[in-house]
């Protein structure tokens, strides 16, 4: 149950009226960058899928951007402002420089001068809308939520998580959220 809009998460559906504006938005920024770049550009296939905890997933070598309806839903703006730039900022970047770092200079440029949008890496949305089942793990910091991912590689003794702060091994509490 989403806590914000009293529905199952999953029941989010994205209008056809959004879906359209969402385009206009990536059009109008390939649009600059073609101007800019002096180039044509290929627009790529956006798709609407629920993907983690990821806003947004953009695949360059088939062109195409995914956003998570769940997240659209609850930070509409946040997408139109910075991560639909973000998305797009790295087809773009993939178009004109080829395979580079991910949040390199170029993509950081492009996203900062071309596009007047913060170069984040990372968005601060609120996750609880996602329903995600979280478990709570111990350091000598205190407690530290780990995703179901990560809570089963250390069940299967796979991997071990380090606290940032103490650099001590994290330990399952028993307890899930």
């Amino acid at each position: 149950m989403c806590y914000v809009c009293n529905v199952r998460c999953t029941d989010h559906v994205i209008s056809q009226h959004e879906k359209n504006e969402v385009e206009q938005r990536v059009n109008a920024l390939f649009s600059l960058a073609e101007s800019h770049f002096s180039q044509p550009l290929k627009t790529p296939a956006i798709g609407w899928r629920k993907s983690g905890k990821n806003a947004g997933t953009a695949n360059l070598t088939t062109n195409k951007i995914n956003f998570n309806p769940v997240f659209f839903t609850h930070n509409r703006q946040a997408y139109f402002d910075e991560v639909i730039p973000h998305e797009v900022c790295h087809i773009i970047v993939y178009q004109i420089y080829g395979r580079v770092a991910p949040h390199g200079k170029q993509w950081q440029w492009v996203m900062r001068n071309l596009f007047e949008a913060p170069a984040r890496t990372t968005h601060r949305f609120d996750l609880a809308p996602l329903g995600l089942k979280e478990y709570v793990y111990r350091c000598e910091c205190g407690e530290i939520n780990l995703s179901v991912r990560r809570h089963n590689k250390v069940m299967r003794n796979k991997q071990q998580y380090l606290c940032r702060g103490c650099r001590g091994i994290l330990t399952f509490t028993g307890k899930h959220l």
